[in-house]
């Protein structure tokens, strides 16, 4: 996005800001949708890219989520106006932004996918500009991150100063053989863009996890799916589930299910009980009233086990 988009596209522009002055928050469905254009990875329609395109510019903010719906206002409404008034240096701006990169993931290195660090640092072509490792260097020296090792990983990992407690809580946990935080081990899906996924260099060795979002790869292509995502228990990442809302039926509906080798989902008690609570939380999220498994045989043991679990938490 550029200020371009905004020249080209000056009267929906104009009409977005104007609703939203006189009507207050607006989502991209509140607006009749317009002929789609080119969007990041794919066309979208116009509504939505520009109402995301203001807010990118600071112009909006996110007033709150319906849903997974994004509802902007203008900035200044959201924000206090000493705040939105303060003006900071450019390099000073793009070092708190590289710290938020590793504040999000928590164990980033000095090197990763570009996507990661996309925009912390200003072009490379750009006379005097300031690169990542000058950044990160500043931030070091300011005790804003900490350097970490992690056995089995190469180079060093970065955590922020006021999580290394956290560290030194979990290594205290490990050799008492406790679960993290003293908690039952509980299953989330994570989304593709969770940051904990940001890294595949570091899923692979530490985890043993390959993830690929699949969604922009050719059918054909695909190993898993669509839209899969990793599943996690406890602290491992132990399979992958491939989930689907229909609207129209009300169901959400699992496409899939994949199992990382060595685990069995039915060998430890408290994973089928875990599992149903995260597809619960994927229902109620999805606003939707049924649950929909697969039906291939291998996964029937798990599914059953599954269904009278789901059926005792709904209760009678």
């Amino acid at each position: 996005m550029d200020g371009g988009t905004f020249v080209e596209h000056a009267e929906l522009v104009d009409e977005l800001l104007a609703r939203i002055r006189r009507d207050g928050p607006l989502s991209s469905i509140d607006v009749e949708p317009r002929a789609a254009i080119d969007w990041y990875w794919r066309p979208t329609n116009q509504v939505r890219a520009l109402l995301e395109a203001l807010a990118q510019a600071g112009i909006l903010g996110l007033a709150r989520r319906d849903g997974n719906r994004r509802v902007y206002d203008l900035a200044e409404r959201l924000f206090p106006r000493d705040l939105l008034a303060e003006q900071r240096p450019e390099r000073d701006q793009r070092r708190q932004r590289l710290l938020s990169r590793y504040r999000a993931h928590g164990l980033l290195g000095r090197s990763g996918s570009s996507e990661i660090f996309l925009g912390t640092t200003a072009s490379a072509r750009e006379a005097g500009a300031t690169t990542r490792g000058e950044l990160l260097a500043e931030l070091m020296d300011s005790g804003d991150l900490v350097p970490v090792a992690v056995d089995g990983l190469r180079g060093e990992r970065f955590v922020l100063a006021d999580e290394v407690p956290l560290l030194d809580r979990a290594a205290a946990e490990l050799e008492a053989g406790e679960p993290p935080s003293g908690a039952a081990p509980a299953v989330a899906f994570l989304a593709p863009l969770d940051p904990f996924v940001w890294d595949r260099q570091l899923l692979r060795p530490l985890f043993g996890f390959d993830y690929i979002w699949e969604v922009y790869v050719p059918e054909k292509k695909r190993r898993w799916g669509y839209y899969v995502l990793p599943v996690l228990y406890g602290d491992r990442l132990v399979g992958r589930v491939e989930p689907r809302f229909e609207r129209r039926a009300g169901t959400l509906r699992i496409l899939g299910l994949w199992w990382e080798d060595g685990f069995d989902p039915l060998a430890e008690d408290a994973f089928v009980g875990a599992f149903a609570e995260a597809v619960e939380a994927h229902r109620r999220f999805g606003r939707v009233s049924r649950v929909a498994f697969p039906r291939a045989v291998r996964h029937r043991p798990f599914v059953a086990a599954l269904r009278a679990r789901l059926e005792v938490n709904r209760g009678p």
